[in-house]
């Protein structure tokens, strides 16, 4: 059923943002903790935590294009993307557990090999998930309000999630004396209820009708064919992805980072749960807001003034290098409000590009849309954890094993400040130049579901 057709129901918005529990307990809980259990927990070197965990994701990467055009070939062939989605749904939570589940006394060269290898899993289950699961709002209507809606409310549940696995994991993981124990048990109950989450928002993907929209099967370079294709034909896809991206990497770091203010510039290792608190809480409470922000001026401006907004407070944060304590959750406060626009707005805007690239250019890509974006978003994710690892790196941070006690010099508490307030800052003034390059308005996106409209009724 084309998406003008199709009822924006209560049902389908609530149980497509439920499948919002499970990708952002996967961005969220190993962006935290994985460095960070590779380096303080098994030994293992900064850089080399930093490439084990970038180089999964490159993978992701490579492979994210390659699932949207499958997923398009299934819709196509099938008139569904689900099965994708339930494979994934199925395979995550139990590459997750494995990622955590490190024999204690392995050397860290096995160890980083070990984590590569699960975590190498994992991330291909989420990518079979996350590719049709970011196609969909296109399909599910063509209404400029109703998709900021839909996105809008997989943001709340995106944000309480992030709460929940950031705030949870890490105190999941700290009820237990053993360190291995501890992350096994976190990831356990993580993987569970990730993977349930998804199910849940496998039922909104359309079933059993052949789409006439969807390209026919090719063979796999068809799929980098196609997200070649998109990014070089729709300026407004470029401008929207080169901003989320810059916004990924620079959200990736803070999250990467946030263990290490929490040990080493705040002195407390459980402070990790007040800053995820103090940055979700008005993120769950903005993101109404936000909507109302994008029906007066636009998704464009509302997303600009919330990625200022972000900026801005990630900027004032760079003060922990001479007065570390409590002020520091009023700026993360601020930004977690910044956040909730940053992440509802573009998503939203990435349906209108997708069916507005489909009015202008006949055939929907849905799926190869969101393959590239995924990737890119990936690629955002995975680069900031990179980037926190040169940073300690190139500043002296000591790595540690288990219970072992060790020192950080001054230069290197302030490097993990700096990679917490000015990098990320710095960041996201770069994604405001590429958000200006953003050619679509609601006038476009009316335009384009007027006419799919007309053509329908015809």
């Amino acid at each position: 059923m084309a998406a003008s057709e199709r009822t924006l129901s209560r049902g389908v918005v609530a149980r497509y943002a439920i499948g919002s529990i499970g990708t952002g307990g996967f961005a969220t809980l190993p962006g935290l903790v994985l460095v960070y259990y590779l380096t303080d927990t098994l030994g293992v070197t900064a850089l080399v935590a930093g490439l084990v965990v970038t180089a999964a994701k490159v993978w992701d990467v490579v492979i994210d294009p390659w699932i949207g055009e499958r997923s398009d070939r299934a819709l196509a062939r099938t008139g569904t993307r689900r099965t994708w989605m339930i494979v994934g749904a199925l395979t995550l939570p139990v590459g997750f557990v494995l990622t955590f589940a490190v024999p204690s006394g392995l050397d860290p060269g096995a160890s980083g090999v070990w984590v590569f290898l699960a975590f190498l899993t994992t991330a291909t289950a989420f990518s079979l998930f996350q590719v049709p699961y970011i196609a969909l709002p296109a399909e599910l209507t063509a209404d400029y309000d109703a998709r900021t809606r839909l996105l809008t409310w997989r943001v709340m549940v995106l944000t309480i999630a992030i709460l929940l696995f950031g705030a949870g994991g890490p105190e999941l993981r700290s009820a237990f004396s053993d360190e291995h124990a501890g992350y096994l048990v976190m990831a356990l109950v993580a993987g569970l209820v990730i993977g349930a989450g998804m199910l849940v928002a496998t039922s909104t993907a359309a079933r059993g009708s052949r789409s006439t929209d969807a390209p026919p099967g090719r063979d796999i370079r068809a799929g980098y064919a196609e997200g070649f294709a998109a990014l070089r034909r729709s300026a407004a896809f470029r401008a929207l992805l080169a901003a989320f991206v810059l916004q990924g990497l620079a959200t990736g770091l803070m999250l990467a980072g946030a263990q290490f203010v929490a040990t080493w510039v705040l002195r407390d290792e459980r402070a990790v749960t007040l800053l995820f608190v103090a940055l979700i809480a008005p993120a769950v409470l903005c993101a109404p807001v936000w909507q109302v922000v994008a029906a007066r001026v636009g998704k464009e401006r509302g997303f600009a003034f919330a990625s200022c907004l972000f900026g801005v407070a990630a900027l004032s944060l760079v003060g922990m290098i001479w007065a570390p304590g409590a002020w520091v959750y009023a700026p993360v406060a601020l930004a977690g409000a910044g956040y909730a626009g940053m992440q509802s707005l573009p998503m939203a805007m990435l349906p209108d590009v997708i069916s507005h690239d489909a009015r202008t250019h006949g055939i929907g890509r849905a799926g190869s849309f969101g393959g590239v974006w995924t990737a890119g978003e990936t690629a955002g994710m995975a680069l900031g954890a990179t980037a926190l690892t040169i940073v300690l790196a190139i500043t002296g941070y000591v790595e540690s094993t288990g219970s072992q006690t060790v020192t950080q010099t001054p230069v290197a508490v302030a490097g993990i400040a700096i990679s917490f307030s000015v990098i990320p800052a710095l960041l996201v003034a770069a994604s405001l130049v590429a958000l200006r390059r953003y050619p679509l308005r609601r006038s476009d996106i009316e335009a384009d579901a007027a006419a799919t409209t007309t053509e329908a009724v015809a």
